[in-house]
């Protein structure tokens, strides 16, 4: 069966190439015709970048589906937009594997030959194809040890994908956890979910855990045609030690019309994977402990779609009333007329002492002008969803909101005192400092506990941002920087209390 070799090249240098000459095109025709410079530039995006990406995409999805012969069709079209990176030969050999998958082998390996090479990802994949067709592991293993470097094995993540496949399917199960450990590195640097993923489900497929593949591939993988779903239930089940059921769904698929299933299944039944218990040791167990372990904090603490997505109704229904109490304000009389906000809620701190306590609240839910509003709903967007996954939407609100009072009371007392100059208030930025805040603690929370990768990445990323916004806030007088950084330190704390209880 087909992997995630020929899915597409890792060299985006043609990209990087045609992105810097339509930047300069965009610079002439800006001095020159100054009228005409943004729309030519704009087509010229569309047509050289935006749709060749999307095209991309598609070839992915049909690859992932098996659907060799449609693939190579959208490709042969991406080719004539973007012929750079490998693209002019991916038609050809998404072609040859359609040949293969229609019983036309002798074809397929006419023009897999022609381009098979260990110097080029194209030749790469097509030297891999050559293999996998057949189910031959053992001497694409051999090839993949003789011919490639670990220096290429780094860069080319697709050959990555194969190397840790190829070794579970040779039965080197601690020799594939271990070039797991090995080049953890590299695999995290995979942009694409669905690469990683893949690796991932590989992994974890020789290793008998079934919870993991069967949501893996009902997530980030749910491209999969069913019959590629059911093979690799089958497997996990093979390598988990229950081989009725797993030569059961191994059976319903041997009479399927892709030789190449057909040859895979052969395979399974001849030479059935190893029970992963059995061969297992107490190393590669940590590390299979550990790949599980990441999972479950990506699952909580992430917003990538490794897993079945979640929909974040809380997130979705505080942004939606910020939306409506926008609407409201152009309504009303406008987002920018300082008495129309005055009128709707805006915090000004004397007014608040003399009883107006509800400007507290209210004051989160206005902003100054649509900028404002969108900058905001977008940090909103991105941080609401993840607090709300890390701790459920009745704790999430909890935050919110006590973010939402904690940073206007913060502000209103600073000014009463003479400390702040913020005599007029809005927008929900406090609010979103706290959710900054939060996702700080739960971080933190989750790397004192753990110590995962994720944890610690995200954690470092997360203080680069508070750093940087810090900054901002510093150097730019519309800010309140009581306002954000009260919130930011309301959420945290309440972050640590949440997660401890």
């Amino acid at each position: 069966m087909m992997s995630a070799s020929l899915s597409g090249t890792n060299n985006n240098r043609g990209w990087i190439l045609v992105s810097g000459l339509i930047l300069v095109i965009i610079a002439l025709l800006s001095y020159l015709t100054p009228s005409l410079g943004g729309l030519i530039g704009g087509c010229l995006w569309a047509i050289l970048v935006i749709l060749p990406n999307i095209g991309h995409k598609k070839v992915d999805q049909l690859i992932d589906q098996q659907r060799f012969g449609q693939a190579s069709r959208v490709a042969s079209l991406i080719w004539w937009l973007h012929p750079l990176d490998g693209w002019r030969e991916q038609p050809k050999l998404l072609y040859a594997l359609d040949l293969g998958q229609r019983g036309a082998r002798a074809s397929a390996v006419a023009i897999l030959d022609r381009y098979q090479t260990a110097t080029t990802p194209t030749g790469r994949s097509a030297a891999v194809s050559l293999y996998q067709m057949d189910a031959r592991w053992e001497e694409l293993l051999l090839w993949i040890q003789n011919s490639l470097n670990e220096a290429v094995l780094r860069k080319d993540f697709d050959m990555l994908v194969c190397y840790l496949r190829t070794l579970g399917e040779t039965g080197d199960l601690n020799g594939m956890l271990q070039a797991w450990e090995r080049y953890q590195p590299s695999l995290e640097k995979i942009l694409n979910p669905r690469t990683q993923n893949l690796a991932r489900m590989y992994v974890l497929a020789f290793c008998g855990k079934t919870e993991y593949v069967a949501r893996l591939l009902s997530g980030s993988l749910s491209d999969y045609s069913n019959t590629i779903k059911l093979f690799w239930l089958a497997t996990v089940d093979q390598a988990a030690g229950r081989e009725v059921i797993a030569v059961e769904q191994f059976l319903s698929l041997a009479d399927s019309n892709n030789v190449c299933i057909r040859n895979a299944v052969a395979r399974r039944l001849s030479s059935p994977v190893v029970v992963a218990d059995t061969l297992l040791t107490e190393k590669s167990r940590e590390i299979l402990f550990k790949i599980t372990t990441e999972i479950e904090s990506e699952t909580t603490y992430s917003a990538r779609a490794s897993f079945k997505p979640r929909f974040a109704i809380a997130t979705y229904f505080i942004l939606t009333l910020n939306v409506l109490a926008f609407a409201l304000e152009v309504k009303l009389g406008g987002s920018t007329n300082l008495n129309n906000l005055y009128r709707l809620g805006a915090l000004v701190p004397q007014e608040v002492v003399k009883g107006d306590w509800w400007r507290l609240l209210t004051a989160t839910f206005l902003h100054f002008g649509f900028l404002h509003l969108l900058l905001n709903m977008l940090g909103l967007y991105l941080f609401g969803r993840l607090m709300e996954f890390a701790l459920g939407s009745p704790q999430f609100f909890l935050l919110y909101f006590a973010s939402a009072i904690g940073s206007m009371l913060a502000v209103t007392y600073m000014s009463v005192l003479g400390y702040s100059q913020s005599d007029f208030v809005v927008g929900a930025s406090g609010c979103v400092m706290g959710l900054v805040g939060g996702f700080t603690a739960v971080l933190l929370h989750e790397w004192l506990r753990k110590k995962t990768r994720l944890a610690a990445r995200n954690l470092r990323g997360i203080l680069a941002i508070i750093v940087l916004q810090s900054i901002f806030d510093l150097t730019t007088p519309q800010i309140s920087f009581v306002g954000h950084t009260s919130g930011l330190i309301v959420g945290f704390v309440m972050g640590m209390i949440l997660k401890a209880f």
